[in-house]
């Protein structure tokens, strides 16, 4: 049994949602269809979900709604027409998006997600009506009615323990059940949505919970590129790859997966396949738990812009009792979450993301450390990007530290910061924004040409 998560890519059109009922069609075990909104028909194009942020806007900010609610009905009407469906699918779609018009804004946590999750919703009755119009015993599922209940954090949802019950009632299922992804609902009943991108998770969810065999998800590429194709010009696709190694390389910038999407099928040792829905027979990428390292240390290289570090250096840091404990107190009062805190004997560093750092917060994060920990220097650096070299096989294999930093010196990319976590899954550099590129250029040529 296989669930089948389909990105915005693959369902934006008719021409896209054919080539998805031929992939659904010719294998008869893929009986749970997760669904994204309609995403990009072109490089000019708007994602649906982008049309429904602008009408969340305007409807907040008291604006006529008019042409927006006309914008994403038509994106609809278009697919609808182009597959020759009835106009009742298309009335309960346009009902729906005006209905969202009516919602209360005074003290509505939730109203934003019900915008959002809309696209999904939306597309999934699409869906199911077509691959009823084909033939295919299938149908619409909403996410409360399988049993996706979650947490009541609007914008960053958490399935809940109690759901999986529910959703392996539906695992002998003789229909193919079409679920719109990036949505749960809240034990009240409020629509909540997960992180953007997060149909991805609803993916896992569902395949966690009906434990099924594989999950696989389609998207528009053959897999996952060991570097980004717009630095890199056609780089390798990776093969297999395990779940540490994909979360690494999520985590460092590659968005064919959201990363969150990896733990439910992680946990329930359900393998992950990448695949592309303009090329069906390509293998596409293997994520599993454990795989068999035979030759490259390495299997892919990330990088991801927008952090800052702040530098603290203090003679005999270490042993000063609670150096480290008032520092994170510093942060935590501030509301700043840290990502990274490479330190040595006398000196310690704080990675984080910038778009935490307003003028004020800055200003008073670097009062408040230097009054209460009086460093003998202090700095802090922006502009920074996270260089992060992955692979499970650099534990077999001396120098790959090495072969990094001696490739980034011939091309002399200054480094500002160098971390390996204990794991010995990646190595992770902060580089400036400018130097990016070039970085990732001389790792890939170091690593993956012969």
């Amino acid at each position: 049994m296989k669930v089948t998560k389909f990105g915005g890519s693959s369902l934006a059109s008719a021409t896209q949602l054919e080539k998805v009922l031929h992939i659904v069609k010719e294998d008869t075990s893929r009986k749970f269809v997760v669904v994204s909104a309609p995403g990009k028909r072109s490089s000019e194009d708007i994602k649906v979900t982008d049309l429904l942020i602008s009408y969340y806007n305007r409807y907040l900010n008291n604006e006529n709604t008019t042409e927006i609610i006309g914008k994403i009905v038509r994106r609809y009407e278009a697919i609808l027409d182009d597959l020759g469906l009835t106009k009742e699918v298309l009335n309960d779609i346009q009902q729906a998006i005006q209905q969202l018009s009516t919602l209360s804004k005074d003290n509505n946590p939730h109203l934003l997600d019900a915008f959002l999750a809309s696209g999904e919703d939306n597309n999934a009755k699409l869906v199911a009506a077509f691959f009823q119009q084909r033939g295919l015993n299938a149908r619409y599922t909403n996410p409360k009615d399988i049993g996706i209940i979650v947490s009541d954090e609007p914008g960053n949802a958490r399935i809940l323990p109690s759901s999986a019950k529910k959703i392996n009632q539906f695992k002998t299922t003789e229909e193919i059940l079409v679920i719109p992804g990036f949505f749960g609902f809240t034990e009240a009943g409020d629509i909540c949505t997960f992180s953007r991108g997060g149909s991805d998770i609803t993916g896992s969810i569902v395949a966690a919970g009906v434990e099924a065999d594989i999950y696989e998800n389609f998207t528009d590429v053959n897999g996952i590129f060991v570097a980004h194709p717009g630095i890199i010009h056609e780089p390798r696709t990776i093969k297999e790859l395990t779940y540490r190694e994909m979360r690494e390389l999520a985590y460092a910038g590659f968005a064919v997966l959201h990363d969150e999407a990896l733990m439910p099928a992680y946990r329930a040792n359900i393998p992950v396949v990448i695949k592309n829905t303009n090329n069906p027979e390509h293998p596409g990428t293997l994520i599993t738990t454990s795989r068999t390292v035979k030759h490259d240390p390495v299997v892919g290289i990330a990088s991801d812009q927008g952090f800052a570090s702040i530098y603290i250096s203090k003679y005999l840091m270490n042993r000063e009792l609670g150096f480290g404990r008032r520092l994170l107190q510093i942060l935590e009062e501030l509301g700043l979450s840290y990502e990274h805190m490479p330190s040595g004997i006398d000196d310690i560093s704080i990675i984080l993301r910038e778009r935490q750092l307003t003028i004020e917060i800055e200003e008073e994060l670097m009062k408040r450390l230097e009054l209460e920990l009086e460093p003998d220097e202090l700095r802090i650096t922006h502009g920074l990007s996270m260089l992060m070299v992955v692979g499970e096989g650099m534990r077999q294999r001396i120098g790959v530290m090495a072969d990094s930093t001696a490739a980034l010196a011939f091309n002399k990319i200054n480094l500002e910061m160098i971390n390996q976590g204990s794991s010995e899954v990646s190595i992770m550099f902060g580089i400036q924004e400018n130097q990016e590129k070039k970085a990732i250029q001389a790792l890939y040529k170091t690593f993956f040409e012969d």
